[in-house]
Protein backbone atom coordinates (compact mmCIF):
# COMPACT_ATOMS: atom_id res chain seq x y z
CA UNK A 1 0.00 0.00 0.00
CA UNK A 2 1.43 3.49 -0.95
CA UNK A 3 2.27 5.59 2.08
CA UNK A 4 -0.27 8.09 2.57
CA UNK A 5 -0.28 11.13 4.57
CA UNK A 6 -3.36 13.71 5.56
CA UNK A 7 -3.65 17.47 6.66
CA UNK A 8 -6.63 18.21 9.05
CA UNK A 9 -7.53 21.41 10.74
CA UNK A 10 -9.59 21.33 13.96
CA UNK A 11 -9.28 18.02 15.01
CA UNK A 12 -10.02 18.95 19.29
CA UNK A 13 -13.40 18.28 18.75
CA UNK A 14 -16.81 17.54 17.07
CA UNK A 15 -16.41 16.19 13.06
CA UNK A 16 -12.73 17.20 13.18
CA UNK A 17 -11.98 15.08 16.12
CA UNK A 18 -13.81 12.11 14.47
CA UNK A 19 -12.51 12.32 11.00
CA UNK A 20 -9.21 12.32 12.85
CA UNK A 21 -9.56 9.12 14.87
CA UNK A 22 -10.88 7.51 11.52
CA UNK A 23 -8.09 8.52 9.88
CA UNK A 24 -5.74 7.10 12.22
CA UNK A 25 -7.45 3.88 12.92
CA UNK A 26 -6.66 3.66 9.15
CA UNK A 27 -3.44 3.66 9.64
CA UNK A 28 -3.06 7.17 7.88
CA UNK A 29 -0.66 9.67 9.69
CA UNK A 30 -2.39 12.94 10.43
CA UNK A 31 -0.78 16.49 10.43
CA UNK A 32 -3.46 18.31 13.08
CA UNK A 33 -3.98 22.16 13.49
CA UNK A 34 -5.60 23.14 15.99
CA UNK A 35 -5.81 26.43 18.95
CA UNK A 36 -6.07 23.28 21.29
CA UNK A 37 -5.02 19.99 21.19
CA UNK A 38 -6.56 16.81 21.69
CA UNK A 39 -5.01 14.84 24.18
CA UNK A 40 -6.95 11.55 24.25
CA UNK A 41 -6.08 11.21 20.55
CA UNK A 42 -2.12 12.05 20.82
CA UNK A 43 -2.10 9.20 23.78
CA UNK A 44 -4.11 6.68 21.76
CA UNK A 45 -1.51 7.31 18.35
CA UNK A 46 1.63 8.20 19.51
CA UNK A 47 3.71 9.60 16.65
CA UNK A 48 1.46 9.10 14.12
CA UNK A 49 -0.68 12.04 15.01
CA UNK A 50 1.41 15.43 15.15
CA UNK A 51 -0.40 18.40 16.70
CA UNK A 52 0.42 22.12 15.78
CA UNK A 53 -1.23 25.12 18.35
CA UNK A 54 -1.98 27.32 15.75
CA UNK A 55 -4.81 30.11 15.24
CA UNK A 56 -6.61 29.62 11.96
CA UNK A 57 -8.23 32.84 12.64
CA UNK A 58 -4.86 34.64 12.91
CA UNK A 59 -3.52 35.11 9.24
CA UNK A 60 -0.11 36.03 10.32
CA UNK A 61 0.09 33.35 12.82
CA UNK A 62 -0.69 30.85 9.61
CA UNK A 63 1.44 32.32 7.08
CA UNK A 64 4.42 32.36 9.16
CA UNK A 65 3.81 28.99 9.86
CA UNK A 66 3.22 27.69 6.21
CA UNK A 67 6.70 29.46 5.63
CA UNK A 68 8.49 27.22 8.66
CA UNK A 69 8.78 24.23 6.10
CA UNK A 70 6.64 21.69 8.72
CA UNK A 71 3.94 21.28 6.25
CA UNK A 72 6.79 20.15 3.26
CA UNK A 73 8.54 18.15 5.87
CA UNK A 74 5.20 16.10 6.56
CA UNK A 75 4.25 15.69 2.97
CA UNK A 76 7.63 14.60 1.86
CA UNK A 77 8.20 10.56 0.96
CA UNK A 78 4.68 9.94 0.98
CA UNK A 79 3.09 8.90 -2.57
CA UNK A 80 -0.57 10.59 -1.67
CA UNK A 81 -1.48 13.42 0.46
CA UNK A 82 -5.20 14.38 2.05
CA UNK A 83 -5.92 17.77 2.77
CA UNK A 84 -9.24 18.26 5.33
CA UNK A 85 -10.51 21.25 5.49
CA UNK A 86 -12.58 21.05 8.52
CA UNK A 87 -12.07 24.06 11.20
CA UNK A 88 -14.37 27.14 10.80
CA UNK A 89 -16.83 29.03 12.94
CA UNK A 90 -20.19 30.15 12.86
CA UNK A 91 -19.87 32.94 14.47
CA UNK A 92 -21.14 35.80 14.31
CA UNK A 93 -24.59 35.06 14.11
CA UNK A 94 -27.52 37.17 13.93
CA UNK A 95 -29.00 39.85 11.32
CA UNK A 96 -26.43 42.68 9.57
CA UNK A 97 -26.77 45.03 12.32
CA UNK A 98 -26.18 42.75 15.58
CA UNK A 99 -22.80 41.45 13.65
CA UNK A 100 -19.41 42.46 15.47
CA UNK A 101 -17.36 43.38 12.73
CA UNK A 102 -14.20 41.96 14.44
CA UNK A 103 -15.99 38.69 14.78
CA UNK A 104 -16.87 38.58 10.78
CA UNK A 105 -13.57 39.25 10.20
CA UNK A 106 -11.74 36.20 11.95
CA UNK A 107 -14.79 34.20 11.03
CA UNK A 108 -13.40 35.15 7.14
CA UNK A 109 -10.12 34.53 8.07
CA UNK A 110 -10.76 31.06 10.07
CA UNK A 111 -13.33 29.90 7.27
CA UNK A 112 -12.39 31.16 3.88
CA UNK A 113 -9.02 32.66 4.76
CA UNK A 114 -7.28 29.65 6.20
CA UNK A 115 -8.53 26.73 3.96
CA UNK A 116 -7.58 28.50 0.40
CA UNK A 117 -4.18 29.25 2.04
CA UNK A 118 -3.57 25.86 3.24
CA UNK A 119 -4.80 24.50 -0.17
CA UNK A 120 -2.59 26.37 -2.18
CA UNK A 121 0.22 25.66 0.00
CA UNK A 122 -0.65 22.11 -0.12
CA UNK A 123 -0.89 21.86 -4.15
CA UNK A 124 2.68 23.71 -4.22
CA UNK A 125 4.38 21.58 -1.69
CA UNK A 126 7.01 18.82 -3.41
CA UNK A 127 6.49 15.41 -2.80
CA UNK A 128 2.92 13.09 -3.27
CA UNK A 129 2.28 12.65 -7.20
CA UNK A 130 -1.83 12.29 -5.75
CA UNK A 131 -3.31 15.06 -4.04
CA UNK A 132 -6.94 15.36 -2.23
CA UNK A 133 -8.33 18.50 -0.95
CA UNK A 134 -11.77 18.50 0.88
CA UNK A 135 -13.34 21.28 2.25
CA UNK A 136 -16.01 20.92 4.73
CA UNK A 137 -18.84 22.64 3.88
CA UNK A 138 -22.41 23.19 4.27
CA UNK A 139 -25.91 23.01 3.53
CA UNK A 140 -25.64 26.36 4.51
CA UNK A 141 -23.35 27.19 1.39
CA UNK A 142 -26.51 26.05 -0.96
CA UNK A 143 -29.71 27.83 1.08
CA UNK A 144 -29.63 30.83 2.45
CA UNK A 145 -30.51 30.81 6.36
CA UNK A 146 -31.59 34.15 8.79
CA UNK A 147 -29.41 34.89 11.28
CA UNK A 148 -26.27 33.07 9.16
CA UNK A 149 -25.25 35.74 6.38
CA UNK A 150 -21.48 35.16 7.42
CA UNK A 151 -21.66 31.59 7.84
CA UNK A 152 -23.67 30.99 4.35
CA UNK A 153 -20.92 33.08 2.25
CA UNK A 154 -17.92 31.68 3.65
CA UNK A 155 -19.21 28.02 3.32
CA UNK A 156 -20.27 29.04 -0.24
CA UNK A 157 -16.87 30.94 -0.96
CA UNK A 158 -15.91 27.05 -0.28
CA UNK A 159 -17.88 25.54 -2.69
CA UNK A 160 -16.89 28.19 -5.70
CA UNK A 161 -13.77 27.67 -4.86
CA UNK A 162 -13.73 23.99 -5.12
CA UNK A 163 -15.26 24.59 -8.48
CA UNK A 164 -12.74 26.91 -10.02
CA UNK A 165 -9.74 24.78 -8.75
CA UNK A 166 -11.68 21.67 -10.57
CA UNK A 167 -11.24 24.28 -13.94
CA UNK A 168 -7.45 24.44 -13.61
CA UNK A 169 -7.32 20.18 -13.96
CA UNK A 170 -3.96 20.35 -12.20
CA UNK A 171 -2.58 17.01 -12.75
CA UNK A 172 -2.52 14.62 -9.82
CA UNK A 173 -4.92 17.01 -7.60
CA UNK A 174 -8.84 16.73 -6.88
CA UNK A 175 -10.80 18.50 -4.73
CA UNK A 176 -14.57 18.50 -3.32
CA UNK A 177 -16.55 20.66 -1.23
CA UNK A 178 -18.38 18.36 0.87
CA UNK A 179 -21.60 19.13 2.85
CA UNK A 180 -21.61 16.41 5.74
CA UNK A 181 -25.13 16.94 6.95
CA UNK A 182 -26.35 17.66 9.92
CA UNK A 183 -23.81 16.83 12.88
CA UNK A 184 -24.60 15.99 16.94
CA UNK A 185 -21.36 18.56 17.96
CA UNK A 186 -20.80 20.96 19.52
CA UNK A 187 -22.24 23.56 16.43
CA UNK A 188 -25.46 22.52 17.08
CA UNK A 189 -25.17 22.89 20.64
CA UNK A 190 -24.51 26.71 20.19
CA UNK A 191 -27.68 26.90 17.81
CA UNK A 192 -30.02 25.40 20.46
CA UNK A 193 -28.00 28.15 22.42
CA UNK A 194 -28.76 31.21 20.85
CA UNK A 195 -31.98 32.79 20.87
CA UNK A 196 -34.89 33.50 17.86
CA UNK A 197 -33.37 36.60 17.56
CA UNK A 198 -29.73 35.85 16.41
CA UNK A 199 -31.19 32.75 15.00
CA UNK A 200 -35.06 32.53 13.93
CA UNK A 201 -34.78 28.65 12.87
CA UNK A 202 -33.01 27.53 16.06
CA UNK A 203 -36.20 26.06 17.26
CA UNK A 204 -36.25 23.43 14.06
CA UNK A 205 -32.81 22.70 14.89
CA UNK A 206 -33.39 22.21 18.45
CA UNK A 207 -36.54 19.71 17.76
CA UNK A 208 -34.44 17.62 15.34
CA UNK A 209 -32.07 16.72 18.01
CA UNK A 210 -34.52 16.11 20.84
CA UNK A 211 -36.31 13.44 18.07
CA UNK A 212 -32.81 11.81 17.51
CA UNK A 213 -32.22 13.34 13.75
CA UNK A 214 -28.72 14.51 14.55
CA UNK A 215 -25.40 11.82 12.79
CA UNK A 216 -22.85 10.75 15.59
CA UNK A 217 -20.17 12.29 14.65
CA UNK A 218 -18.09 9.31 14.48
CA UNK A 219 -20.81 8.09 11.73
CA UNK A 220 -20.41 10.87 9.96
CA UNK A 221 -16.33 10.75 10.04
CA UNK A 222 -16.57 7.10 8.87
CA UNK A 223 -18.79 7.86 5.61
CA UNK A 224 -16.92 11.25 5.03
CA UNK A 225 -13.46 8.89 4.80
CA UNK A 226 -14.62 6.58 2.75
CA UNK A 227 -15.70 9.39 0.22
CA UNK A 228 -12.73 11.01 0.40
CA UNK A 229 -10.93 7.68 -0.42
CA UNK A 230 -13.18 7.02 -2.97
CA UNK A 231 -12.04 6.35 -6.71
CA UNK A 232 -14.50 8.89 -7.29
CA UNK A 233 -13.62 11.41 -5.70
CA UNK A 234 -13.38 15.06 -7.15
CA UNK A 235 -15.53 14.01 -9.84
CA UNK A 236 -18.29 16.30 -8.74
CA UNK A 237 -16.15 19.83 -7.36
CA UNK A 238 -19.81 19.99 -5.23
CA UNK A 239 -21.23 17.73 -3.14
CA UNK A 240 -23.52 16.66 -0.03
CA UNK A 241 -22.96 13.87 2.03
CA UNK A 242 -26.43 12.46 2.17
CA UNK A 243 -27.13 12.45 -1.12
CA UNK A 244 -24.10 9.90 -2.13
CA UNK A 245 -26.14 6.59 0.00
CA UNK A 246 -23.65 6.88 2.53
Amino acid sequence: MNAMRAVLTGHNRGLGEAVAAELLDRGIAVLALARRGNPALAARHGERLREVALDLADAAALAAWLGSGMLQGWLAGADEALLINNAGTLQPMGPLALQDPAAVARAVASNVGAPLALAAAFAAAEGPQARRVLHVSSGAARKPYPGWSVYCATKAALDHHARAVQLDAVPGLRICALAPGVIDTGMQAEIRASTSERFPLRDRFAEMQASGGLVAPAECAMHLVDFLLDEDFGREAVADLRDLGR
